[in-house]
């Protein structure tokens, strides 16, 4: 029951088999059950989700089902919304209330969603791993002293767990896919425009991206229809991009006539052998249902995390530095005078990984080093993106493995941090180009889940979610759940 697909409860839902109360009991059960050990959820009022649910079903009653009516969906704590606390895992933003609703938390609420709590995130969604948190790491539910990946690795534990159906995550470097890697579940992020970011608690504006986590590919494409559309109070929103059939994209049965490409870049050494047999024999099943294997480059691959990690910085140090002890937020208690006010109450707010990278983007932007460092890194952006446009003249989506390892164990890798920025390898490059990707489950290696990224030119997020749909039903990892007796 709490593995249910989110189409299959909103079926369910339809047909009166169940109401939106009794869903909702159901997954706040689980949650008091297992999050204790797990930590998913930093924040979730009972009263409140169970008041939603009751509007939920007093609506379908009175007015009939919306998109998302009843539904239970888990909100990383990166979100702004009026009810409960948006606390981005800091101890900056402890307690913080935001003022409003982001963008899309409000098209949830006019879609008849259940707003499910707030999930653990690396602090600022600065990390990959979730150990960054402030409320301490969540941890993964295949295997308890493991990561669960991370920014988004609260919502990627959550619906993994089944104590949500299906949650939002934001992707700034690949924080949705590699936790849904991870954790065993499907994870979607949007071309850059695609969904508003207005609302959303900023890390690195031209990368930043919401999306679903969910269960299964159907499930991602539900989702995305809510969360997908212009916002004319968000300047990178894109109003005039095609527009999706998000039904009719994850029809697909087969992959006859679909190119596939597959980066020889992404297929190197370093990655865990286990990891690569589970990637090698998901392109063989997708040849098995037609697709054509086509060998391509990305020669600028490598170059895409020394970027990302000039990029990001620089704009988290501008965006971060509204953290001041002034407007909002954290204050020191009796500052001597302004400079000691700013100094000790960043100092106290923030952690370790997200002061590192304040420094970072603060000298990469500074007299004398813009040029060599951030206007540099812009540069080779342009080329990465180059590099996608070039590839997808010979095909029609890229698959690649979506994290060169499996779950790593927690505390394994906070001392290097080359070691954990290295391990979003295979990610970063999308953000960049502002594509559009996907992570879903293609096998596992020692009992562990191994993601599938699917790439696509930009605003074609339906020729991911076709290619992932058709290979999604031709195998049965969406039946493997993970064992959790233990942690009750």
């Amino acid at each position: 029951m709490p593995f249910t697909s989110l189409c299959e409860w909103s079926r369910r839902l339809s047909a009166g088999e169940i109401s939106a109360v009794e869903l909702a009991r159901l997954y706040l059960e689980r949650v008091a059950r297992y999050n204790g050990r797990l930590n998913a959820f930093v924040h979730h009022d009972e009263e409140a989700i169970l008041e939603q649910a009751a509007a939920s079903d007093a609506h379908r009653a009175k007015h009939g089902a919306r998109a998302l009516e009843g539904l239970p969906i888990a909100i990383k704590d990166i979100f702004c919304t009026r009810e409960g606390p948006t606390q981005c895992c800091s101890n900056i933003l402890r307690g913080y209330q935001a003022p409003y609703d982001a963008h899309v938390i409000t098209l949830l609420k006019e879609a008849g969603a259940v707003l499910f709590g707030k999930t653990n995130m690396d602090e600022f969604a600065m990390g990959s791993s979730n150990e960054t948190s402030a409320f301490g790491p969540c941890r993964n539910p295949w295997d308890a002293e493991r990561i669960p990946g991370g920014s988004s690795g609260g919502s990627a534990c959550a619906v993994a767990a089944g104590l949500a159906p299906a949650a939002l995550g934001t992707d700034t470097g690949g924080s949705i896919r590699q936790p849904a890697s991870l954790c065993g579940i499907t994870g979607l992020k949007p071309t850059y425009g695609r969904v508003s970011r207005r609302g959303i608690i900023a890390f690195a504006s031209s990368l930043d991206q919401a999306g679903p986590m969910t269960r299964s590919v159907e499930d991602a494409a539900l989702l995305a229809s809510v969360l997908c559309g212009h916002d004319p109070a968000d300047a990178t929103s894109v109003s005039n991009v095609p527009q999706i059939d998000w039904k009719a994209a994850v029809g697909r049965q087969d992959l006859k006539g679909v190119r596939i490409g597959r980066p020889r870049e992404y297929f190197s050494e370093g990655m865990d052998a286990g990891v690569l047999g589970c990637v090698e024999r998901a392109l063989e099943c997708c040849q098995g249902l037609g697709a054509e294997i086509v060998d391509i480059s990305l020669p600028h691959t490598e170059a895409a995390v020394a970027t990302y990690y000039v990029i990001a910085p620089s704009e988290a140090s501008a965006n971060l530095a509204r953290y001041d002890g002034v407007r909002f937020g954290h204050r020191c208690e009796q500052p001597r005078d302004l400079l000691d006010l700013y100094t000790r109450t960043r100092d106290e707010g923030f952690g370790p990984e997200v002061k590192r990278r304040i420094l970072t983007g603060t000298f990469a932007l500074s007299s004398g080093y813009y040029d060599a460092y951030y206007l540099k890194a812009q540069k080779v952006r342009t080329l990465i993106r180059q590099d996608f446009l070039r590839a997808f003249e010979q095909v029609d989506v890229i698959a690649t493995p979506t994290s060169p390892v499996t779950a790593f164990r927690i505390g394994e890798k906070t001392n290097d941090p080359l070691t954990m920025y290295l391990a979003d390898v295979f990610t970063i490059a999308v953000n960049l180009a502002g594509l559009p990707a996907l992570s879903q489950p293609c096998g596992f290696v020692d009992g562990l889940p191994v993601g599938l990224q699917w790439i696509a030119p930009a605003w074609r997020e339906d020729r991911l979610l076709s290619a992932a749909a058709a290979y999604e039903k031709a195998t049965d990892w969406l039946s493997r759940t993970p064992e959790l007796e233990a942690m009750a």
